[in-house]
């Protein structure tokens, strides 16, 4: 399995879609892949010279990965400058996500960056590849490598990512990967600023429950997602069984390439009496 192929989308008629995905070590379906493909949905509705710019997703149920999704796209707006789309992932069950991403027509502007790739990190090939899928490598920075006090929020993740297909320039194909992507590591973050984080591993896997609730992405300067970049995230507040992780993507020159917000519903399963 590539990720070309989960990534693809068949056309059910105006503005509707389908998409399959693969069964994860988990079950069910992976939330990156249901915002990928909405996006690219989404992108199918605008014209080429648009792109995109942000979205913003809610995970609304857990998706099932023996049934396709539906996309069912709204054209909210489309302007001389910017284009808005709205779209709904649907399953049998009913809608499973809930999608808003903005497009926009190449702009002249100062470019400025204000956020900096950490100093000192080791590059990925001095680093443990760990990955729960065969699309893409993860490899994360250790927490002693990482300089204290480079970032607001604590619970920092940090780790080096790509995907393994060989993409073409298509800029759009490089985001939704990047998509794809974004939604692993925030959780992790979220985990190491909470108490249970110093639960022996075994114990902290039996007792755990997390879950994507909603999901942000800024795209600010083009990428390539089959290139190494840097995800580096860490939790801002923890309120009512939802933690806020916000992470920078880093190209290995040190461009900033996008940046990510997702809530994590995060849950000991002790104190609900299960």
């Amino acid at each position: 399995m590539q990720l070309t192929d989960i990534l693809d989308l068949e056309d059910h008629g105006r503005d509707t879609f389908v998409g399959a995905g693969p069964r994860y070590p988990w079950g069910g379906l992976y939330g990156g892949q249901i915002v990928a493909q909405a996006l690219r949905a989404a992108a199918a509705t605008v014209a080429a010279d648009f792109d995109v710019h942000s979205l913003r997703a809610y995970f609304i149920r857990r998706g099932d990965h023996t049934e396709p999704v539906r996309y069912e796209v709204d054209r909210i707006r489309d302007g001389r400058s910017f284009c808005t789309r709205r779209v709904v992932a649907r399953q049998a069950v009913g809608a499973i996500l809930n999608l808003e991403a903005s497009f926009q027509a190449a702009e002249r502007s100062d470019d400025i960056e204000t956020v900096s790739l950490p100093a000192g990190l080791p590059v990925p090939g001095e680093l443990e590849p760990s990955s729960w899928s065969p699309v893409f490598e993860r490899r994360f920075v250790p927490p002693s490598r990482i300089a204290p006090g480079e970032r607001s929020g604590a619970g920092r993740a940090a780790a080096w990512l790509r995907v393994l297909d060989e993409l073409d320039g298509d800029q759009l194909l490089h985001r939704a990967a990047l998509a794809y992507l974004s939604d692993d590591l925030p959780t992790d973050a979220v985990v190491r600023a909470h108490p249970l984080a110093s639960e022996p591993e075994e114990v902290l896997h039996q007792v755990l429950f997390t879950a994507s609730l909603d999901h942000t992405i800024w795209f600010h300067r083009p990428i390539r997602a089959d290139r190494w970049h840097l995800h580096d995230f860490t939790c801002h507040t923890f309120v009512g069984g939802r933690g806020l992780a916000i992470g920078h993507v880093f190209t290995e020159d040190g461009t900033h390439a996008a940046t990510i917000a997702q809530e994590v519903l995060l849950r000991d399963s002790r104190e609900r009496g299960t």
